[in-house]
């Protein structure tokens, strides 16, 4: 009940942001999503030997969005420029025995929830913004729902037995299937929405076809992101990586599949066009 109270409240309010949300605030809000997922990271790596800087991986985060915010065309330089600056502050604050695995775990974060999640804000900002991130959401949200209930009724074959024993081969195909039925209707809803002038969930840009086979893409992409999440607590030795949204575990469990689901949307569209 927590983690259907808790996805009512906030699927509301992240929709209505993406649709009539500025841009300085959907970069905003982004950007502290990173910032808790990124903190959420650290304590993972702390139990692993690991002492990343706190501090300076937050306020790379940051910087990391700020500039995306003002010069959106210059991201991929500015986060190779953070990474060193990152690199160079563990080598002089890290004890010897330390600094590689400082080093390592601080760039890897700001990679894992920096950079990735950057491509939401630069989904929105695109000419169909909206309806991409409503797509990916959509996508990602629906296919954990059909796993889970998928998973339930008929999981026998286990996904990935070492990495989340819950997860069953069953699940991922119900998932590829509700994410596949979503973005139908989503198709649906945008072209009945169309007739009333609403073009803001519009997906007319592309053939009906080319939505279905990225929503599988995305899907198992998603679906991926989980996994590897997964992988990292599992070697940290925790459940979750958070306690912050009750049902779901912490803010990185909850974002875990847009991280990898997110960017492939981002890099599709660039190789589409």
């Amino acid at each position: 009940m927590k983690r259907v109270v808790t996805a009512l409240i906030l699927a509301p309010v992240v929709l209505s942001l993406v649709f009539w949300g500025p841009k300085w605030l959907i970069a905003l809000t982004v950007a502290a999503v990173a910032v808790l997922a990124g903190w959420e990271f650290i304590g993972l790596a702390e139990r692993c030997a690991a002492r990343p800087p706190r501090v300076a991986v937050v306020v790379a985060i940051l910087a990391l969005f700020w500039g995306n915010y003002e010069w959106p065309d210059q991201t991929a330089a500015l986060f190779g420029a953070l990474s060193l600056g990152l690199l160079v502050y563990c080598t002089f604050h890290s004890p010897r025995e330390r600094m590689l695995a400082d080093a390592a775990s601080s760039v890897f974060g700001f990679f894992y929830v920096g950079l990735t999640l950057i491509a939401l804000p630069m989904l929105r900002e695109q000419a169909n913004g909206p309806a991409l991130v409503v797509f990916l959401l959509c996508v990602v949200w629906c296919g954990d729902i059909a796993a889970m209930y998928v998973g339930r009724a008929w999981g026998r074959h286990k996904l990935a037995p070492t990495l989340s024993p819950n997860k069953t081969w069953e699940g991922a195909v119900g998932s590829v299937a509700g994410s596949v039925a979503v973005t139908g209707l989503l198709l649906w809803l945008g072209a009945q929405l169309s007739q009333w002038n609403y073009a803001k969930l519009s997906f007319s840009d592309e053939v009906w076809w080319y939505w279905l086979v990225l929503a599988v893409v995305v899907n198992v992409a998603a679906q991926v992101g989980d996994l590897a999440e997964s992988a990292l607590k599992r070697s940290a030795g925790v459940k979750d990586s958070g306690t912050l949204l009750p049902g779901h575990g912490g803010v990185l469990d909850r974002i875990d599949a847009l991280l990898l689901a997110a960017p492939l949307l981002w890099y599709a569209q660039g190789i589409r066009y």
